[in-house]
């Protein structure tokens, strides 16, 4: 069935009502009562530590933005800026409270270190063509990093509400992981928007292509030892047990956009390789001792 078309006016409702319906989370609407910490630490410490980090860098992340779309649009912008990073910083604040009640240290998140890659590219970015490829990219990168979160949090909201710490569950988790699936589908629109209006050319859909390949990362891996983390991430809420379809699900937006003319493709081969490294590498932080405290 032909996809609707999906017109600019539209996005910008869609981040309009975002907006409106989901409101940064107050801090103090949430009820952190924990029952057991040491229980709570013990199964999901590794996992709530990385989630907590990974949303407290949303300001790094806003930096890259803006390196790589030095003429971002009115749409965007209103996006990451009006909504998207103060309902992330919020998830992070709560996370790390979270954290530190259950007697773990606070996040360190990088908030103001741009990524050598990113300024290479976004150094060519005031070339239209290539502000256009990257922001393709962008919207490919947004999309599997929200579809990750949401699968995250639900597995976390599961674990927890079978810990019996139903107060974490549901009004800590359970608020975060109602706002991504938002963000998730202001990415898959926008992508499919602007192949919709014709916004590149075959050269650079290939560019894109090629640069998806290499440069692809997993959400918040940017740091040596941040692949093991994420591989234990992976393997405490089980979506290790299944990394072909958890591949799949994260990569949905690109393999139907990006890779839409290579019929029989169920997941891009890096976005698989990806993940087994980074269960890899946790795997053997284990077996050499060296395991990331809780």
């Amino acid at each position: 069935m032909p996809r609707a078309t999906i017109t600019p006016q539209q996005l910008r409702d869609h981040v309009l009502q975002l907006g409106e319906k989901h409101p940064p989370i107050p801090l103090d609407s949430v009820d952190r009562t924990v029952h057991d910490p040491s229980a709570v630490r013990e199964a999901f410490g590794p996992v709530i530590s990385y989630l907590s980090r990974v949303e407290l860098e949303v300001d790094r992340n806003v930096l890259e933005l803006l390196t790589l779309l030095p003429d971002v649009d009115e749409t965007d912008r209103l996006f990451f800026a009006d909504v998207w990073q103060p309902q992330e910083i919020q998830h992070g604040l709560i996370l790390d409270r979270l954290q530190q009640d259950l007697g773990m240290e606070p996040a360190e998140p990088n908030t103001t270190v741009v990524s050598p890659k990113i300024r290479v590219l976004g150094a060519l970015a005031h070339l239209r063509p290539v502000q256009e490829v990257a922001r393709l990219l962008y919207y490919l990168t947004g999309a599997a990093t929200e579809r990750s979160a949401v699968l995250a949090y639900n597995r976390l909201s599961e674990g927890l509400e079978r810990l019996g710490e139903t107060a974490t569950a549901r009004t800590v988790v359970a608020p975060i992981k109602q706002q991504e699936p938002g963000h998730f589908a202001y990415y898959r629109l926008a992508a499919t928007q602007m192949l919709q209006a014709g916004l590149l050319a075959p050269w650079q859909l290939r560019l894109t292509q090629v640069l998806r390949r290499r440069s692809f990362a997993l959400v918040g891996v940017n740091r040596p030892g941040q692949e093991a983390d994420y591989g234990r991430v992976v393997q405490t809420l089980g979506l290790g047990d299944d990394l072909e379809s958890f591949a799949r699900d994260i990569s949905r937006v690109e393999r139907e956009l990006l890779w839409a003319g290579h019929k029989g493709m169920e997941v891009p081969g890096y976005v698989l390789a990806a993940l087994r490294d980074a269960v890899g590498a946790h795997r053997e932080r284990l077996a050499t001792g060296g395991a990331a405290p809780a």
